[in-house]
């Protein structure tokens, strides 16, 4: 089963065209919707207000005069249509909605949308049942109002667009990286410095494909920037928030792995084993006790903020950590107090 991608934002360039050198003066929206089967105008002007319609590598408005040998890309905040998305009645955690977006907290065990061994079953399976009668969620798009999504087995924030042009805003905020996350992770040891930076860039694992890994040279897999707090020493864990700069795919996860501080029970990244501690055999039941109560990693979305993309309000929502991680803090809390490193 191919697992869901982290917190990512892109931009996909689904379209490029060359003005001809005869091309006469013709407005960018009239040019596009010319030239593009199935894509409505009313989209291209929301992609061309949102900025990602480039023209010369600079954002157009719908009203720009294409000229002869203009170089046109349209960038979309969701790659081409794979398959078939199919609503399903789900429940979902619904933070806050309007006209505009809606915002979610979702469980851990619940992938993102759909893709390759995940066809049902998704948040967007869900969201295409709770929102089918708006005109996005009707045009059977995969990631329909999709700007950023989260690994399967981690819980907590999601933003979800409503509208076309509410879908543009907020990619070309998570774009322009000037939307607000953090998250709180439990991981293995202590750390020497109450806060840092970890940098280096995540590609695809050269040896497991479904891992990712740092690369140390520069021109290998994609740069990477996370800054970390430690919340709570507690012995041979640590809680701590994290902030992302960038959004690769499994980025705390693989940044907290590659300075020695996996998430804990983190299967993928090493965490699901004991590092830390003492060789008791009743330190090493409370540990895989640890592991029964909380089966996924121990990661979660807790805050995100960003600008309406409608009325321009700075908007800010935090969830709490799931009961089952509350749980294991608290174990950890208790057991760190009787016990002397």
């Amino acid at each position: 089963m191919q697992e869901e991608t982290n917190d990512q934002a892109e931009l996909y360039e689904h379209y490029n065209f060359i003005a001809d050198k005869g091309q006469g003066l013709l407005r960018l929206d009239k040019f596009l919707s010319n030239r593009l089967e199935h894509v409505s105008r009313n989209k291209i002007q929301n992609a061309a207000k949102a900025g990602n319609i480039l023209v010369n590598n600079h954002a157009a408005k719908p009203s720009y005069k294409v000229k002869p040998l203009d170089e046109i890309a349209v960038l979309l905040p969701y790659p081409h249509r794979e398959f078939e998305l199919i609503p399903e009645n789900i429940p979902v955690n619904i933070l806050y909605e309007d006209d505009s977006l809606i915002v979610v907290n979702k469980d851990a065990g619940m992938v993102v949308h759909p893709g390759h061994g995940n066809y049902t079953g998704t948040l967007v399976n869900a969201l295409a049942w709770h929102l089918k009668d708006l005109p996005l969620f009707q045009k059977g798009e995969i990631r329909p109002g999709l700007v950023h999504r989260i690994d399967k087995d981690t819980s907590g924030v999601l933003v979800i667009a409503k509208t076309e042009l509410a879908l543009n805003k907020l990619a070309r905020q998570f774009y322009e990286k000037t939307v607000d996350r953090s998250y709180h992770a439990l991981v293995w040891g202590r750390f020497r410095q109450a806060e840092g930076t970890v940098t280096g860039n995540i590609g695809r694992s050269i040896r497991d494909r479904l891992k990712m890994q740092v690369f140390t040279d520069a021109e290998s897999g994609k740069p990477a920037v996370t800054h970390y707090k430690v919340i709570e020493d507690l012995g041979y864990v640590s809680l701590v928030e994290c902030r992302l700069e960038t959004g690769r795919t499994h980025q705390i996860r693989v940044h907290m792995a590659h300075i020695n501080h996996p998430v804990f029970n983190d299967e993928r990244y090493g965490g699901n084993k004991i590092l830390r501690g003492t060789t008791f055999s009743k330190y090493k039941q409370f540990v895989d006790d640890c592991f029964a109560l909380l089966p996924t990693h121990a990661l979660h979305a807790r805050s995100l903020g960003f600008q309406h993309p409608e009325t321009g309000q700075d908007m800010f929502f935090d969830s709490e950590l799931p009961g089952n991680m509350q749980q294991i803090i608290e174990k950890w809390r208790n057991y760190s107090g009787k016990v002397i490193d």
